[in-house]
């Protein structure tokens, strides 16, 4: 082809005319059925390619939008933490899976609605949808390497722009150029695509599966315990739960002992993802995480576009205090970041705060499985500052500032984990909580020994694991707007949740 390198006429679907609606549902609809059209446009236009069709057009198509406009600076319900724009003007988000996130949108579109008494409208954006995410998560893709060898695939379909994904309007330092809308939500619908995108390849399982409310853990033992546990529950029927899917999306059903299919287990991908389903995305996520502030970020900053209602951290810390015992429990009601991860998106002055909801969920939790009441439960807990750092052997080293700054930050417990969890959960509004486990005390030659290590986790990790999941239900009890405070919310907000 002698003009293989010339520029190619762009192939599109049909405009795209912008529908008004006053039923979220039928929003959600149209957005759906708009993200469908425009998906399947540039699947199809590959296929053909892969087939050999001829090469004689570039191909695109846009993400769907959802806007709303309000002229009023009239107040609304200031209870809510979301579901309301600040000031008047055009708000805008593109939008992706709609199908994955039907109830999430349905529900802020009619809080918005709701709130301002207008209506939205669903357009075609100026985005592109890159072929990559129009293919979704787990799509094996097979065509000839030799039809695209003469061409390069980015001139023929768009593909995923890594200048415009990023995380500026969940870190508040995005302002739109004059004259163009504000955002309507927190991510992007390519920030969005990129993060389903890594939850697939670092979890095994599917999007779909998550629920929203999420434990994270730095030892497989727990994750032992709850497949026990799910396993079990789902042997009995379930109680409510619905399904336990493991990683390779390995699904067993309520009333069943064992999974649907015969299909082996895949060998461990770095964070695996099991989920305890129940209807309405409303059952538990755990997550091994393994060890470190960079994963802790990393599974973070994906797991929050899918705008979960809590996460909490269950791991072991070293204990700083010679008045705890292995197996105490302590309960992060500050934390210390020494972590450095999230520095260039929340520095280290931005203070994270407790949250009471969480925090009363949790402690809570810690008295009913372990039968301690008020102030007897201090004999087996003890609330203060927890502090995070990246070096794991830092005891190694000159102790003298580490010590020093533990000290004057009255810290009770040192990990690798969990301020970066709870930081992360402050920047993306997602309500986040922390409860360790003394595993060792270095600062008082405590370590454990491989029998102790032993008895000790066959002893304490499933009451901790109890205590997360008890706390979990708690805070799944509440209203959602309860639990999503407006301590997490900045100045300038975007509307959806």
């Amino acid at each position: 082809m002698s003009n293989k390198f010339s520029p190619l006429d762009i192939s599109s679907p049909e405009p795209f005319a912008p529908l008004t609606f006053d039923d979220p549902v039928k929003a959600v609809d149209a957005l759906t059925a708009l993200y469908e059209r425009n998906t399947s446009f540039l699947i199809d236009k590959f296929a053909e390619l892969a087939e050999g069709a001829p090469i004689n057009a570039r191909f695109r198509a846009f993400y769907p939008q959802v806007s709303i406009e309000t002229t009023s600076f009239g107040h609304v319900d200031s209870r809510l933490s979301y579901g309301h724009v600040t000031a008047p003007g055009v708000y805008t988000t593109t939008i992706t899976r709609p199908v994955l996130f039907r109830h999430y949108l349905t529900q802020q579109l009619a809080l918005l609605m709701r709130s301002h008494n207008v209506p939205v409208v669903v357009s075609e954006s100026t985005t592109p949808i890159p072929l990559h995410f129009a293919f979704g998560e787990g799509a094996h893709v097979e065509a000839s390497a030799a039809r695209f060898a003469d061409i390069p695939m980015r001139d023929l379909f768009d593909t995923p722009d890594l200048n415009t994904t990023d995380d500026e309007i969940a870190n508040g330092e995005y302002i739109p150029p004059p004259g163009q809308p504000s955002p309507l939500a927190p991510f992007t619908a390519q920030r969005i695509d990129y993060s389903l995108a890594r939850l697939a390849h670092y979890t095994a399982t599917g999007a779909a599966h998550f629920q929203n409310f999420v434990l994270f853990t730095n030892y497989q033992f727990y994750i032992d315990e709850f497949c026990t546990w799910a396993r079990d529950l789902m042997a009995k029927g379930g109680e409510g739960y619905t399904a336990f899917v493991e990683p390779g999306n390995i699904i067993t059903h309520a009333g069943s002992s064992s999974p649907d299919t015969d299909i082996a287990s895949p060998r461990l991908p770095q964070m695996p993802a099991y989920h305890l389903k129940k209807k309405g995305h409303a059952g538990i996520t755990m997550i091994n995480i393994g060890v470190g502030p960079s994963n802790a970020k990393t599974i973070t900053d994906h797991v929050a576009v899918l705008r979960p209602h809590a996460w909490l951290m269950l791991g072991h810390c070293a204990g700083l205090r010679n008045s705890q015992q292995l197996g105490d429990y302590v309960l992060a009601h500050a934390y210390m970041r020494e972590d450095h991860v999230l520095d260039d998106d929340l520095p280290v002055w931005v203070p994270i705060p407790a949250l009471a909801e969480v925090q009363v969920a949790l402690e809570a939790a810690v008295a009913e499985i372990t039968g301690y009441e008020g102030f007897e439960l201090k004999r087996i807990m003890r609330t203060g500052t927890v502090g995070t750092i990246d070096n794991r052997n830092w005891e190694l080293r000159d102790q003298a500032g580490p010590v020093k700054r533990l000290s004057q930050a009255r810290a009770i417990a040192l990990d690798m984990e969990s301020a970066t969890i709870a930081a992360n959960g402050f920047r993306f509004r997602v309500p986040y909580g922390t409860l360790l486990c003394v595993s060792d005390k270095p600062l008082h030659g405590e370590l454990k020994l491989p029998g102790m290590a032993t008895a000790f986790y066959r002893t304490q990790v499933n009451q901790h694991l109890q205590i997360g999941i008890r706390a979990i239900q708690k805070l799944a009890a509440m209203p959602p707007e309860a639990l999503h405070s407006r301590k997490l919310r900045s100045f300038f907000e975007t509307a959806f949740q």
